[in-house]
């Protein structure tokens, strides 16, 4: 396995992102988008498994916008003020519209770098509503997009992504916390009937007694029987969708 650090240029600047290549030629592509804490050791870990799986994997930040910031500490960030306070800057700053406009780019360097065949997507945390809006934007392209954590996937906001399902063509599948006050039961279950409406193929699966953030390693509710859990439901559904 290798990795390196590439520059994306995109419509608004130029993204730095890392890319992770398996030792044998790439089954297919993945784009990890990250939490909300950026781009770091817990995320290269995480993208150095699924590499480990066959894929080439691609972690751009998401944040370039307002590059430098951080870092930041998960397990601590929110507690203090200064810190919850950038975050909420950097996360309301990028926009999912920014995010949507920068997925071609995400996808044409997988293609730069001699990645082909479909691409999958993954998303923690924000990234979540970032990977299945990817899937509506870029269904010709996206095949397989996973949510884990993800928030506000069947909100109010205009650009929520359950407003797309009906242009999703990639197989999806949900991992939801058991008490996730960023995706309620009800948004569990709108986002369900519309993907159920555009017949989209999805699963919905609720991670019961973990908390949102259980699968990141350097998260403060990081649960390691939870996060293993993710990670056979991750696995196969790649090799199913992707090969």
């Amino acid at each position: 396995m290798t990795k390196q650090d590439v520059e994306i240029k995109t419509q608004d600047g130029t993204a730095k992102a890392r890319l992770f290549r398996p030792a044998a030629p790439a089954k297919a592509g993945i784009v990890l988008y990250m939490d909300i804490f950026g781009p770091r050791p817990a995320l290269d870990r995480m993208a150095e498994r699924i590499a480990g799986l066959g894929y080439a994997v691609l972690v751009p930040d998401l944040f370039y916008r307002n590059a430098p910031y951080g870092p930041f500490d998960p397990k601590t960030a929110f507690a203090e003020e200064k810190s919850k306070a950038a975050l909420s800057a950097l996360s309301g700053g990028t926009t999912q519209g920014m995010t949507i406009r920068d997925g071609s780019a995400f996808l044409d360097a997988l293609a730069v770098e001699a990645v082909e065949g479909p691409i999958g997507v993954v998303g923690y945390c924000m990234g979540g509503a970032r990977a299945l809006n990817a899937a509506a934007a870029y269904p010709d392209r996206i095949a397989a997009a996973a949510s884990f954590h993800g928030g506000n996937l069947a909100s109010d906001a205009p650009d929520s992504p359950h407003r797309k399902a009906a242009s999703i063509e990639a197989r999806v599948y949900v991992g939801v916390a058991g008490i996730d006050r960023s995706f309620p039961p009800e948004q569990s279950a709108r986002l369900a009937e519309a993907l159920r409406v555009a017949e989209v193929d999805h699963t919905i699966e609720n991670y019961v007694g973990v908390g949102h953030g259980w699968c990141v390693p350097d998260h403060s509710v990081y649960d390691e029987a939870g996060a293993e859990r993710h990670w056979k439901r991750l696995t196969t559904f790649f090799k199913e969708t992707l090969g």
